[in-house]
């Protein structure tokens, strides 16, 4: 019988998104919402807006989370939904979170935003700052907390991927601030938070931008299973 041996060479540190967690048990019944922009969207046919529908979750680090939860959690009728939409700022979910979020009624409410927020002031006229990002996602977000007050809330940090080829040297102050913003308002909020810029950042020791993100924004299937492990160890700690 051929044996392998192990891909990992002896002594290599695996990425932050690679290390397992616990798996706690998932109350039956539990409504999953995705929220976000393009990473999230990832290309999903927003005519299926059915849960845990195959083409109606995109084919990004959504579809991985779901195709994970739904194997190690059989029979519990758990109900994930995709709202991602390709392009949006904070604001823009807030037009459209009553039909998006409210009426869905999420236990667990996952949002990715904040690249647009920032990126679309350096490739459009969009007038966007800091301050303003700060104020729209914390108001959306005490409003869901009143209007949903047991929902349990996952922030994932907006992240850019060093060498990626829409990353340009604006980046890499400009968009810091933005970043602070979502771990500010997930302490102060007590939600949970994904630190996908860690986990990148660790992962470019590995193999380049082109291999996980090669935009620097939008994450490649191997990007995406990174970002789906570094949400599952949320997950099951917010759980």
């Amino acid at each position: 019988m051929l044996k392998f041996a192990s891909l990992v060479p002896v002594g290599m540190a695996m990425p932050y998104s690679s290390k397992s967690e616990p798996r706690q048990p998932v109350p039956s019944g539990t409504t999953i919402l995705f929220q976000g922009d393009s990473i999230t969207d990832a290309g999903r046919d927003r005519a299926r807006y059915y849960p845990n529908d195959t083409r109606g979750l995109g084919v990004g680090y959504v579809y991985q989370i779901v195709a994970d939860i739904m194997a190690h959690h059989p029979g519990d009728q758990l109900r994930c939904y995709n709202r991602g939409i390709s392009g949006n700022k904070v604001y823009q979910l807030a037009e459209r979170w009553d039909d998006d979020c409210l009426q869905l009624q999420p236990q667990v409410l996952s949002i990715l935003i904040g690249v647009n927020d920032f990126w679309h002031t350096l490739r459009s006229d969009y007038e966007g700052t800091p301050e303003v990002f700060n104020h729209d996602l914390r108001a959306l977000l005490i409003q869901t907390k009143e209007q949903l007050p047991d929902i349990k809330i996952i922030l994932g940090e907006p992240f850019a991927v060093k060498g990626g080829s829409a990353i340009t040297a604006e980046w890499s102050q400009g968009f810091r601030p933005y970043q602070n913003v979502v771990k500010e308002i997930s302490d102060d909020l007590g939600t949970a938070f994904v630190p996908y810029q860690q986990v990148f950042d660790e992962a470019l020791e590995k193999a380049p931008a082109d291999h996980w993100c090669p935009d620097g924004v939008h994450p490649s299937i191997a990007g995406a299973f990174l970002m789906k492990d570094a949400w599952l160890q949320a997950f099951h700690k917010l759980i």
